[in-house]
């Protein structure tokens, strides 16, 4: 049975963003069959969705749009505590092997893949990796607290001194949005990784950020995870809406630790992490 959910918004939209047009309709979720699922990412088609199975060591290749399970990927590879898979624009997957300090790359093939390739050095239990159309590669140590990019297998930026850093990902003007996870705010830097903004304290109310996404209007969609919700954050930086109720649970609405996110056009996917799956939503205005 599909639910209509409304998203209560918390401070005024923008103009093209007024209250009670901006609603989630709760689509699906997939059965328990994962094990803590992290960050999440969508071929480049829809058709797959790639989740860092972290509990199982491995990718799981789920249809997005029934996520039943059709195949896996890395489990020959001994990944161990994958928790990022990006969708790099050569194709090819990008995991945050993070139990074994390193990126792993994939060649898919359909709902599989095959290992091409590593990359290591400057930085310890990488919970994010980001392949940029640029060439660049950016990846969070977690045991590090870094982020550092790489041109070419070189180390050409870094940013120290960062909490438990979690996503990365690249905004439509080209900087990046850094979950500072450890430090309970978000951070937009620069190419160079240089911090331009940073969202914290009681406007938003974070408590663990870990993975996000960005809408083609460039709302910024965060999995909050200690506080079990989802945040919307407007292109401005203001503080729109949330999804979940704040409280620990599972269905409609409700979440458990959640992580991973992914959105493409109206569709948003959810790593529900604590309740052991995915749930496809559909956001409404």
């Amino acid at each position: 049975m599909q639910v209509f959910l409304a998203i209560c918004l918390l401070f005024l939209a923008p103009a093209h963003l007024h209250a009670g047009e901006f609603k989630a309709e709760f689509v699906t979720a997939s059965e328990a069959i994962l094990s803590n699922p992290h960050d999440i990412d969508l071929s480049a088609d829809g058709t797959y969705l790639y989740a860092a199975d972290l509990g199982n060591n491995r990718v799981a290749v789920l249809d997005a749009k029934s996520l039943k399970l059709g195949g896996t990927i890395g489990e020959k590879d001994d990944l161990a505590a994958p928790h990022d898979v990006n969708l790099g624009p050569d194709g090819k997957l990008y995991v945050a092997d993070t139990g074994n300090d390193r990126i792993v790359i994939y060649a898919l093939t359909g709902s599989g893949g095959t290992k091409t390739g590593e990359l290591s050095g400057g930085f310890y239990s990488p919970e994010s990796v980001f392949a940029h159309t640029d060439g660049r590669i950016y990846v969070t140590g977690v045991g590090t607290g870094n982020i550092v990019a790489f041109e070419n297998g070189r180390i050409v930026a870094r940013a120290d001194g960062l909490s438990h850093p979690h996503d990365v990902i690249s905004d439509r003007k080209g900087s990046f949005w850094v979950a500072d996870s450890g430090n309970d705010r978000m951070l937009l830097m620069s190419r160079d990784l240089k911090v331009m903004r940073e969202l914290k304290g009681d406007a938003y109310k974070f408590s663990g950020p870990r993975y996000q996404d960005i809408t083609d209007d460039g709302l910024l969609i965060v999995a909050d995870k200690n506080t079990h919700s989802v945040k919307i954050i407007g292109p401005d930086g203001g503080f729109l809406a949330v999804i979940g109720d704040g409280k620990r649970g599972k269905g409609p609405n409700k979440f458990t630790t959640p992580e991973g996110v992914v959105v493409l056009g109206s569709d948003l996917w959810l790593a529900d992490s604590g309740n052991n799956r995915i749930t496809r939503y559909r956001i409404v205005r």
